[in-house]
């Protein structure tokens, strides 16, 4: 059996444009292919047509949605565990992103999910390739798709997402603006993301220990933890602070017990991150890969990407498995890991391209007092007015009585506080970020 009943059957036909390989199905629901981005570098994305019972998907925006790690697939993980049409059971999603846009996914950087790379040399090592492939992934989706080519286009992100999304948006607008690529660009969505790498730690011995996870003695070790990795990125050690972040954690794990870093509410059932010390070096890099990516790479979703979807989509090359390489994908990004682009984002204030900002409650990977502190580091001339508001209370539904979150904006800043969310929001809390994608693609900040 292909999948099941709940998956739409399609026929489909091949076309071949500019070296882009499309899978284009009759009926138009969903779209999928490959984007040669580099010599022996290939990145595949996966189009699902808005579907709503009321507007056509011309009458309502595009989202592209990228997943963090980096290595974690957004095809995968964040298609069918978070805001795709179907879950990991092949089920309907109540909650999915598609009644309010259609969703456009892509496996980035190469050598994640169904993307990949020939050559060991091809992974990308900085944030400047990856973003220079995207941007060569949208330029032949928007030249090939000319429908979306008026549709106002978003990007949504989720932690080290959120790192390349920035990065991304402003490359994008820039391309726009000067022409290059024909979209209508109207902002970006920083979710739980990685911006600022030290923040976020800085900021885990105060969250664990003001929820309890942390007794007195506990928070002067993650704070000693922490400020070790201060000292390495003071001196420009990115390395170095990588290898100490995984050391802070491995602190963290031992003073509470195995707190869960995605949700510090729920059971923490990650693999044992143990790793033979023969590795040397690379074992922290290896205990960061097993806890943040591979545990994204379920074996359930495993099982899934490489079995009944592999079979539907028909253009997986016999040698690609999907998430196969993503270990490679963690690894060569280690000297960029804890680079922050704080500056990135002011850039994006600057030319006046929404930025939205939303955090999960529970998150403990990227605790909302991280991006709170690194907010306030911004240099955009409107942040003391930002500031100075008074954040306002949010419902998941008209009838709702319950707080499902806090939310302020002003100018083309906007923030979202999710309450008893942590780092995957809309796997958490769907019903209140299908909100706030509305909220977010439907009036201006």
């Amino acid at each position: 059996m292909l999948l099941k009943e709940s998956v739409i059957l399609i026929l489909s036909l091949w076309t071949l444009s500019s070296g882009f390989l499309i899978k284009e199905p009759k009926e138009a629901k969903e779209a999928w292919g490959y984007v040669p981005v580099r010599s022996n570098a290939s990145m595949f994305w996966w189009l699902y047509y808005a579907d709503s019972p009321t507007q056509n998907f011309t009458d309502l925006p595009l989202i592209l949605w990228l997943q963090g790690g980096p290595g974690a697939s957004s095809c995968g993980y964040g298609n069918f565990e978070e805001i795709g049409p179907l879950d990991a059971d092949l089920k309907p999603r109540r909650t999915t992103w598609l009644q309010a846009a259609s969703l456009l996914f892509v496996d980035n950087p190469v050598g994640t999910g169904y993307s990949y790379v020939n050559d060991s040399l091809a992974y990308a090592t900085d944030l400047c390739m990856v973003t220079s492939d995207m941007m060569v992934v949208l330029r032949e989706f928007f030249k090939s798709r000319m429908e979306f080519q008026t549709i106002p286009f978003y990007i949504f992100s989720e932690s080290y997402g959120g790192k390349m999304a920035a990065a991304i948006a402003l490359e994008l607008h820039k391309a726009v603006q000067a022409g290059a690529i024909k979209c209508n660009f109207h902002g970006v969505a920083l979710g739980d993301s990685w911006i600022s790498p030290l923040d976020s730690v800085l900021a885990w011995g105060p969250y664990l220990y003001s929820t309890s996870f942390l007794d007195d003695k506990g928070l002067k070790e993650v704070t000693t933890a922490a400020k070790k990795i201060l000292n390495a990125m003071n001196i420009g050690a990115f390395k170095l602070a990588t290898l100490l972040w995984s050391k802070a954690e491995d602190i963290i794990e031992k003073n509470t017990n195995g707190v869960n870093f995605y949700n510090i509410l729920k059971e923490d059932t990650a693999e044992d991150t143990a790793v033979s010390s023969a590795a040397g070096e690379t074992v922290p890099f290896l205990k960061l890969f097993q806890r943040h990516v591979q545990n994204q790479n379920k074996d359930k979703l495993n099982d899934l990407m490489n079995g009944p979807i592999r079979k539907k989509l028909k253009i997986i090359p016999d040698h690609v498995t999907w998430g196969a390489q993503s270990k490679d994908v963690f690894m060569n990004m280690a000297e960029d890991f804890m680079k922050n682009v704080i500056d990135v984002v002011d850039s994006l204030l600057e030319a006046n391209v929404n930025v939205t900002v939303y955090n999960g409650q529970l998150d403990l990977i990227v605790p909302t007092m991280g991006q709170e502190a690194w907010l306030r580091k911004l240099k955009w001339p409107q942040l003391k007015e930002f500031n100075s508001l008074r954040w306002q209370a949010l419902y998941a539904c008209p009838q709702c009585t319950e707080t499902a979150a806090f939310y302020k904006s002003y100018c083309n800043l906007g923030f979202f506080w999710i309450l008893k969310a942590g780092h995957m929001v809309p796997a958490d809390q769907g019903d209140m970020a299908l909100k706030m994608v509305r909220m977010v693609t439907q009036q201006k900040h």
